[in-house]
């Protein structure tokens, strides 16, 4: 057994398997929270935020993609998505829409574990990353994004208020890239292989992405940027 004291939420209409999940997990030292399906989830994580959350695709009524459409419009965390289909199509729409990885039924347990953890570590979430985060009190600068400012060190972005804003390890990546570039043209290439997320390789109009969910957060209008300005048929620029 390990201590991770890491939130887990596993989100499916079948009820065995919720609990096969969750007894395995917490067995591990996880923190497991079970939910029947996208309102329960929702509701859920209103009352007490989580890490990571395996979401089955085929529930009845809010199905799993539709549910990780609206849940990606208000939280920052891993999901990965469970299902028994086997179309391409599926796992590239879900990837598309922000979904981390995908596990197809019937799961073995060892390797959602394996998958659990990678994502975890992609995210930059674990008990032991906020150790670290904690005990490290040197400072390499803050950076003025608008009227945010991102801290090197810490790896935090405050809003204009002075409160930290949600930002994932891989959004770090990508604003550290611009800071170090600041002025400098970059094209989706170089952003892949400065940012050296892998989980970029095969889809890089995920960066798009990316930068459009960045925009929504340091730009005073993300309709019209002026942070992170698109530089038409190029690329990205940090202004």
């Amino acid at each position: 057994m390990t201590d991770t004291n890491i939130r887990l939420m596993v989100c499916d209409d079948e009820t065995h398997l919720r609990e096969m999940v969750g007894e395995y997990f917490t067995d591990r030292g996880y923190l497991v929270t079970e939910a029947e399906g996208a309102k329960a989830m929702r509701k859920s994580l209103a009352i007490a935020p989580v890490d990571l959350i395996v979401l089955d695709v085929n529930m009845p009524g809010e199905d799993g993609l539709t549910a990780l459409r609206e849940l990606r419009r208000d939280y920052d965390i891993p999901v990965i998505m469970l299902t028994a289909a086997s179309e391409v199509i599926d796992r590239v729409i879900g990837l598309e829409m922000g979904a981390n990885d995908y596990i197809a039924k019937p799961v073995d347990l060892r390797e959602l574990e394996a998958r659990v953890k990678a994502a975890l570590r992609g995210w930059g979430i674990t008990q032991a990353a906020r150790t670290l985060e904690k005990a490290s009190p040197g400072r390499r600068g803050v950076v003025a994004l608008g009227n945010c400012r991102l801290d090197m060190d810490s790896a935090r972005l405050f809003g204009p208020d002075g409160n930290e804003m949600a930002m994932t390890a891989m959004e770090f990546d990508l604003l550290r890239v611009f800071v170090e570039n600041r002025g400098r043209v970059l094209n989706r290439n170089q952003l892949l292989e400065q940012a050296h997320d892998r989980g970029w390789e095969a889809f890089d109009r995920s960066i798009d992405l990316r930068i459009s969910r960045l925009r929504r957060k340091i730009e005073a209008n993300p309709t019209k940027p002026e942070v992170i300005r698109t530089v038409r048929g190029v690329g990205y620029m940090l202004g």
